[in-house]
């Protein structure tokens, strides 16, 4: 069977950056229903018309990514405003004062009682290569 629309395609993934360093790699097959973006949606396209056993390599730039880097997205906040227990690593969920709710933020440093919270995805930036190996595409 072809992936096509509304197909339920199990994948075998590796993500590595730019430089070729691994950054990921599935370690149970990743499963999504074509057509209905659960993935990226350029991984999508290459991946139409492929048959269980295709292997794909893609490159995908920063925008066919998880997006450019976006400055705007790091704000400072005041750690009374944040709670107790917060340290770096943490993710709190707001609108960043820029009226957008359900944002993920994600504290990286804390310093003279203020976090620097960071709405950009880890990976928003970067190129990344995929190499992709279907597993298994069945009706869903």
């Amino acid at each position: 069977m072809k992936i096509d629309q509304g197909a339920l395609v199990s994948l075998d993934v590796s993500m590595y950056d730019a430089q070729g360093n691994l950054l990921e790699r599935s370690d149970e097959p990743l499963v999504y229903l074509h057509g209905h973006e659960d993935i990226l949606p350029r991984i999508e396209q290459a991946l139409a018309g492929q048959e269980a056993g295709a292997q794909v390599a893609l490159q995908l730039e920063p925008e066919d990514a998880f997006g450019d880097y976006d400055p705007a997205l790091v704000l400072l906040m005041p750690l009374e405003n944040l709670g107790d227990g917060v340290e770096v690593g943490m993710r709190v969920e707001g609108d960043g004062g820029q009226g957008v709710p359900g944002r993920i933020f994600t504290i990286t440093d804390i310093a003279d009682g203020m976090a620097v919270l960071d709405g950009n995805h880890p990976l928003a930036g970067f190129a990344l290569r995929f190499d992709i190996t279907v597993l298994d595409v069945r009706a869903a």
